[in-house]
């Protein structure tokens, strides 16, 4: 699958800082430790609908995490999927009357213009689920192999994992029980299902429905697979048995990735299959959840359709920690405009305040659990003041571009 154009990254003087990250998985934030290149998996959209502002910040917090490791003179092998097969696909394409597949295709090319027009970075590997099922089913295969996943008895072909069989399961996430089994039946999974050996055990390979597109599954027959091992395979195909992170948004934490983790490290026997799990806040509307049962998700490309400048967008979402939940309001979108606009007419001046500690400062800010509020903060300093640097304004119009990924 074709990822999207990249844009230009200016190169700036001197060297960056070494990356700290908060880690789910230990709750605390810790150096990246990359050895040769940087590896990372961002899960990426089941494109049912355009990218809206919750999926806009998650992919800029990650872009930020390449933009800052290559500052630092890493290369940087980025990965991410798009989920083209799934139910949510399916239930929109029987609402609208729609070819499931021309839906996904559509839904996914809007996704990479507006990834584009955010200047994010695109991945090097970008992968379908459906181009990855040959790979999928022979990763299953191995996991039924070994024992770790057993098809049930029921007669429809549907093949899980069983958690019992990665010790240990549960790490990343750290909750309790009963609280995975709240998330687990809230985030498509299904704790009820007779037959299971494990409330809390997810779906590897979906046997073939009636009306439902499936694939040859050799052994296992034809259906399609399941969502969390999709993630591990192309991760595991592409970057190896470990990486150095693992990301989206905080409601992936559980079941989605900590899922994803247990079927790789049954695979290859290496924990944990990521040093660095780095989940993203959500982005409410108004004071309320955005999502797409109440109807109230906000597009990124409506707001370009009416004109909103993607780097104003861009802003607004910067303003506010990476990890906090928050909201979106046309007041926070007004402020980014307005934040655009002072320092585009900051950097357009002839000389400014000396730009040397402006970029030392955002590397600083930035490296420590990307702090964005901090680095923003520099910037509107550096743009109130006064000075006779000629040399600056272009020094500081490329240190946003390149750490922060706003061109002014």
């Amino acid at each position: 699958m074709d990822s999207w154009l990249a844009p230009e990254l200016p190169t700036l003087p001197g060297k960056g800082l070494k990356l700290s990250l908060f880690d789910s998985s230990s709750g605390q934030v810790r150096p990246t430790e990359p050895s040769g290149a940087a590896k990372m998996y961002v899960c990426g959209i089941t494109p049912y609908d355009a990218a809206h502002l919750g999926h806009a910040a998650t992919m800029i917090t990650f872009d930020l995490i390449n933009r800052l490791w290559r500052d630092a003179g890493h290369d940087v092998n980025y990965v991410s999927n798009v989920t083209d097969i799934d139910d949510p696909l399916l239930e929109r394409a029987t609402r609208d009357g729609q070819d499931w597949i021309v839906l996904g295709m559509l839904e996914t090319a809007l996704f990479r213009e507006d990834m584009e027009a955010l200047r994010i970075l695109p991945p090097d590997h970008y992968v379908g689920a459906v181009e990855s099922i040959p790979a999928i089913v022979t990763e299953i295969e191995r996991l039924v192999a070994s024992g770790a996943a057993y098809r049930l008895e029921d007669g429809t072909g549907d093949v899980y994992f069983d958690v019992t069989a990665a010790p240990a399961f549960g790490y990343e996430s750290r909750l309790d029980r009963a609280a995975m089994l709240g998330f687990f039946a809230e985030r498509g999974g299904d704790p009820e299902r007779a037959g299971k050996r494990d409330a809390l055990d997810p779906l590897l390979w979906r046997g073939v429905r009636a009306g439902e597109p499936s694939w040859d599954g050799r052994s296992l027959g034809d259906g399609r697979p399941g969502w969390h091992i999709e993630c591990a395979v192309i991760a595991l195909s592409l970057l190896g048995d470990r990486i150095d992170v693992q990301g989206g948004g905080n409601d992936l934490l559980f079941p989605h990735h900590e899922m994803s983790a247990a079927h790789a490290e049954c695979l290859t026997g290496t924990h944990p299959f990521a040093t660095h799990y780095t989940h993203a806040g959500m982005i409410g509307l108004d004071g309320e959840k955005m999502s797409k049962s109440k109807g109230n998700l906000v597009f990124v490309s409506k707001l370009r359709g009416i004109g909103v400048d993607p780097m104003a967008i861009r802003l607004a979402l910067l303003a506010d920690h990476y990890r906090t939940d928050r909201q979106w309001t046309d007041t926070v979108g007004k402020a980014g405009e307005d934040r655009l606009d002072r320092w585009r007419s900051a950097v357009a001046r002839r000389s400014g305040a000396p730009a040397e500690p402006l970029v030392q400062a955002l590397r600083e800010l930035l490296t420590s659990d990307l702090d964005t509020t901090g680095a923003l903060a520099a910037v509107d300093a550096w743009a109130e003041a006064d000075g006779t640097d000629e040399s600056a304004p272009a020094l500081v119009a490329a240190a946003v571009d390149a750490l922060l990924g706003v061109k002014l």
